[in-house]
Order: C-alpha cells, then sequence, then structure tokens
C-alpha cells in the first residue's frame, strides 16, 4: 500500500544562481564580512520574523563580525499588559476565534524609545553597527538588510514544544489553540505586512529553520527563485498532524512516521503555511510558500484572481484521514457576511470533499433530513453539548454513503463532516480555522480538553433549506460532461454556484491539453501512479508528479500537458483541477 513514490520534500532548482547561497555560521560570516569591510560607519540591519531563535543569530554572527554597537530593537516594544489591552478587541475571549488585525507594526513599539535607538545609532562612530529583532528595519533601513524569515509551520511547531510563546508575550503555557489564535489573527498579518517590503530591496535572507544549519541567500537569488517559480508547475513542502479522529492511510500511503498514533490532517497545498524549498547548487533554503504570494502575486494568480483576492492564495487542497479512525466533529461554515462582520475576513470558507479512498460502509453527513425541524435539531444540540444526552444524528442529518472518486460539494452555511473510515481530499477556500463545531461526539482532544464547540456561532449560519432533497440534488456528484478527445475526457464536478472554485476532473490515457487562462490551477493526481507536466513548447521543464500528490500551475504557464508517465504508461489515470471562477 505504500507510495513511496510521495515526494515529502518537494524543491525547486533555481538555475543561475548557485554562487549565491551559503551554509553554516562560518561561511555566513565570511560572506558578510566581505561585504561590511572598510574603517567607516556600516548599519546591518537584521530584521526577522517572529519564531526566529534571536539568540542563535546572536551566538552566530555577533561575535565574529565584531560590532562597535548591538542593539536589540525588542527593547523598544510595548510591554506585554500594554500590548494585551492594545489587541483586546482582536483577540476576544474565545479559545479559537479572533479578529483579523490590521495594526501596523510600528504601532507595537514606543515611539519615543525608538526614537532613543535611533539616535545611538547616529551617534555612534566608525565601525559595525547592528540592529536585530522584529521590526529593526523600524530604527533604521541598513546600509545591509538581512531578512530571517520563519515558515509557519516550524513556529507552531516551536509553540507546541513550549519552546516560544507568541511575541510580545510570556505565554509559551499557554492553551496551544489560544497561542495559535493569537498568530493567525494578529502577528502573523502584521509581520506578512511589514516584510513586504523589505523582501523587496534585502541584501539577503537568513533561513534558520533547522538549527545548527543556517542557510543565506542575496535576495537577488531569492527573488530570482521566485520569479523562477511563477513560469513552471511546484508543489509546496506538505506536512501531516494527528488528531482525535485521525486514521492510518496517509501513514501507510505516504511512508510517515510509524510512531505517530494516527494522521488526521495532511496539508499538501496551504500556501499561508506550507514551506517552499529552493535549491542553489548544494544549497537548498526553506522559505514560507507565503512569501510568493506576498513579492508576485500577479504572475501567479493571474490579473482577475489578484484584481479579487489580493495578495492571498485563495484554493486550498489538504486531506482529511479518517480510516481506522473516527467521524469528523459535526459542522458548519460561516457564511460571508458573517466572516466579514464577525472577523474581519473578507471571503468565506466553501469547501468540498473528493473522496480518494472509502472503506465498506463509509458515508459523508451532510444536510439537514427532510423530516427534522430546525429548532429540534438545536435543542438536540444544546442538550448535548450540556452533557446531558449524545445528539441523534441518524434522526437529524443526512448520511450519504461514499465511494472512491464521489464529490461531496459543501457551501457555506451547510452542515456536514466526513464519517469514519473515508479519505477526503477536501478542497476549498483558503480561511481554513473558520469552522464552527456543532457537536463533536463528546471527546476530548489530544490535549486532554474538551475540544471548543461554536454552536452560538453555528446556529446563526446554517442554511436550514438543505435538507435532504436540496443536498441530494445540489450537493452530491454533480458530474457533468464537458469535452473529450482521443485517450481523454473532461468532466465538471463542482463545485456549487455559490461557490467560487471550479473543479474539473481529467480522466485520460493519453496526453492532454490544459490551460491556465489566465488563472491559477491547482492539481491532485487522483488516480495513477505517476503523471508528467510539460510544456508544449518548452518553456518549463518536465515536471513528474505521483498519486496523491497535489501541485501548482501558476497562472503565467498559460498551456501545458499532462500525459501519463513511467509505470503508469498506458493507463488510465485521473486529475481532479481547481482554479477561481471569473
Amino acid at each position: 500500500m505504500t507510495n513511496a513514490a510521495y515526494d515529502k520534500f518537494p524543491e525547486i532548482t533555481v538555475l543561475h544562481y548557485d554562487n549565491h547561497a551559503w551554509q553554516g555560521w562560518s561561511n555566513i560570516v565570511d560572506t558578510l564580512a566581505s561585504r561590511l569591510t572598510g574603517g567607516q560607519k556600516t548599519v546591518l540591519v537584521i530584521d526577522c520574523y517572529p519564531g526566529v531563535r534571536l539568540e542563535e543569530v546572536a551566538d552566530g554572527l555577533f561575535v565574529s563580525l565584531e560590532p562597535t554597537l548591538i542593539l536589540n530593537v525588542e527593547t523598544a516594544r510595548r510591554d506585554e499588559q500594554d500590548l494585551h489591552h492594545f489587541l483586546a478587541r482582536n483577540l476576544t475571549d474565545d479559545r479559537v476565534f479572533g479578529v483579523l488585525s490590521c495594526h501596523q507594526l510600528s504601532e507595537f513599539f514606543v515611539e519615543e524609545k525608538l526614537n532613543a535607538l535611533r539616535q545611538q545609532v547616529g551617534a555612534s562612530g566608525e565601525g559595525l553597527v547592528i540592529i536585530y529583532g522584529p521590526g529593526a528595519a523600524l530604527v533604521h533601513p541598513g546600509d545591509v538588510l538581512i531578512y530571517a524569515d520563519m515558515p509557519r509551520w516550524e513556529i507552531q511547531q516551536r509553540m507546541r514544544s513550549g519552546e516560544t510563546g507568541n511575541w510580545g508575550a510570556d505565554n509559551q503555557h499557554e492553551d496551544m489553540l489560544r497561542r495559535y489564535k493569537r498568530a493567525f489573527f494578529v502577528e502573523w498579518r502584521v509581520f506578512d505586512r511589514h516584510k513586504t517590503p523589505l523582501l523587496k530591496r534585502m541584501d539577503y535572507l537568513l533561513d534558520t529553520t533547522t538549527a545548527g544549519k543556517p542557510v543565506l541567500i542575496s535576495g537577488e537569488a531569492l527573488r530570482a527563485g521566485l520569479q523562477q517559480a511563477t513560469r513552471q508547475p511546484f508543489r509546496v513542502v506538505p506536512f501531516f498532524d494527528p488528531g482525535v479522529w485521525g486514521g492510518q492511510w496517509m501513514k501507510e500511503k505516504f511512508d510517515l512516521p510509524r510512531t505517530a498514533t494516527n494522521y488526521a490532517w495532511g496539508f499538501d497545498c496551504v500556501p499561508e503555511e506550507n514551506s517552499l524549498l529552493l535549491r542553489y547548487g548544494d544549497v537548498q533554503v526553506e522559505i514560507p510558500s507565503q512569501d510568493l504570494v506576498l513579492l508576485y502575486p500577479r504572475p501567479l494568480l493571474g490579473e482577475k484572481v489578484h484584481a479579487r483576492f489580493g495578495a492571498e492564495f485563495p484554493i486550498r487542497f489538504d486531506f482529511l484521514d479518517t480510516i481506522g479512525g473516527q467521524n469528523l466533529s459535526f459542522q458548519v461554515h460561516p457564511l460571508t457576511e458573517y466572516i466579514q462582520q464577525q472577523f474581519g475576513m473578507h471571503y468565506t470558507q466553501d469547501e468540498s470533499y473528493y473522496i480518494l479512498h472509502a472503506e465498506p460502509g463509509a458515508k459523508v453527513y451532510l444536510g439537514r433530513k427532510t423530516a427534522s425541524a430546525p429548532q429540534a435539531l438545536l435543542d438536540d444540540l444544546r442538550a448535548a453539548q450540556r452533557g446531558e444526552k449524545h445528539f441523534d444524528d441518524t434522526h437529524f442529518v443526512n448520511q450519504i454513503p461514499a465511494q472512491k472518486h464521489d464529490h461531496f460539494l459543501i457551501p457555506a452555511g451547510t452542515m456536514h463532516c466526513s464519517g469514519k473510515d473515508t479519505m477526503v481530499l477536501e478542497i476549498s477556500a483558503t480561511p481554513y480555522i473558520f469552522t464552527f463545531k456543532l457537536w463533536d461526539w463528546g471527546r476530548f482532544g489530544l490535549d486532554g480538553l474538551p475540544r471548543p464547540v461554536h454552536l452560538a456561532h453555528g446556529e446563526q449560519v446554517i442554511d436550514w433549506e438543505r435538507d435532504t432533497q436540496w443536498v441530494m440534488t445540489h450537493l452530491v456528484n454533480r458530474i457533468e460532461p464537458i469535452a473529450e478527445g482521443n485517450g481523454w475526457r473532461e468532466e465538471r464536478t463542482g463545485l456549487h454556484e455559490r461557490e467560487f472554485i471550479e473543479t474539473r476532473r481529467h480522466w485520460f490515457s493519453k496526453p492532454v491539453i490544459h490551460h491556465t487562462h489566465g488563472g491559477v490551477n491547482v492539481l491532485n493526481l487522483v488516480e495513477g501512479e505517476e503523471a508528467i507536466v510539460e510544456s508544449p513548447n518548452g518553456a518549463f521543464a518536465p515536471f513528474v508528479v505521483h498519486y496523491a500528490e497535489t501541485f501548482i500551475v501558476p497562472a503565467d504557464v498559460g498551456e501545458y500537458r499532462i500525459s501519463p508517465y513511467g509505470t503508469s504508461a498506458g493507463q488510465s489515470l485521473a486529475t481532479i483541477k481547481a482554479s477561481v471562477r471569473t
């Protein structure tokens, strides 16, 4: 059952910049020293994303570079209590949900203290001045600017281990849901806003994702690598996470560590949190894939998608594994006006379940049974939440048998969940934490705490018209033939008209031509072992994908061809492709 070919560490080989990357502190120091030589005053700014280990950077660089003055910008930051009051409206009292921040990073600092640091820089004599820490560029633009970046998944691992809390808060032992909430709604928004102009002009990027293995690349090389990515198919680095309902399919199929009890989630295309691996000769650098979205949204997303969503990647592919596990939480996603008004997000989490594998008896819970009354359903959920009984799902909710290659559409407002023994490829819009749990089968989380239920939110957004007949007519296997040719056929599988994502499935035993039509495409090989993606005019190198791998085709690629490859030659394969309706 193991698919050893599934690539857990895909990378992009960047052309023509092999001599622009350095690994190890000694090589990094030598590179910087050659840039900083001379007796005149030079200001080296090392700005950072929150989560970077500042002490590691200091130990690796400061003594060897022999600065005459070292300033830590965090000494000018507002204190913890002040920040807590300042952010109260965004953080809320809820464990999970906050309000998206529109703050600028400068608001997190005391202006008088920043000015004092600026005066110290101005008053310093000849030699090297180092300013470092998150927000360092607020003190000085830098004669030499380094940005130390950090993927969000690595930040979460450091939070979970108790190594670090949120930026500006001594809370490393606080509930992880609350720490993630603060990062998601505040920190990452603010720091993405701050770092984007810095990435456009920085001299170097510093990668300290792997402890003890720092990598420095030139800003020119980073920008060239990201521009190259917009002209070819590529994959981001997937990551996998256990959960109380998790299953065993991904562990076996993707050859994941057997030490984990299960894997519930596999995030195969969530650019806000995935990493992107770039290779420069013998050196590999890991950066947030979000950097590509922030710097080059137009060639990546396309003009119309960028105009609608800005520098956000709106399509999300992930895995939900309940093979040998349990039901997902019974849930609903907010309507557009609700997510806008309550949380400051400008579009909502419409989604769908594409079934990669299903054991006998597998099912999907979807919509209200026609014979059940909405108020009775809510009353039953409230009684279950109080612990008086278990929710009577068989009476209130449609339970629809699920088989391989079924596609269930789930526009926001639809009650739903996947049942046990189902492997789901979830194709959805990107606001991925806005799930209102209505019932969680009485379970505790892996942290030993009751899993949060948000019935008060959920009851505000449930669309009660989505009963049995409506669901079966509009949401289950809405397969529509589109076109066919020699050895291929194309089907539209969704999504629902309320959802902005269009999905097409191609069955093929011979090459089939695709076109981005000016908008980003996201695909997954849902049938067959291997396929090859090629440019009809040789614009990019051939790109091989394996079963269940998700890959991105940027808008600027235009026409591309997918063919069976290797052991799959002559067999019938299938891809599912998502794009934004324009």
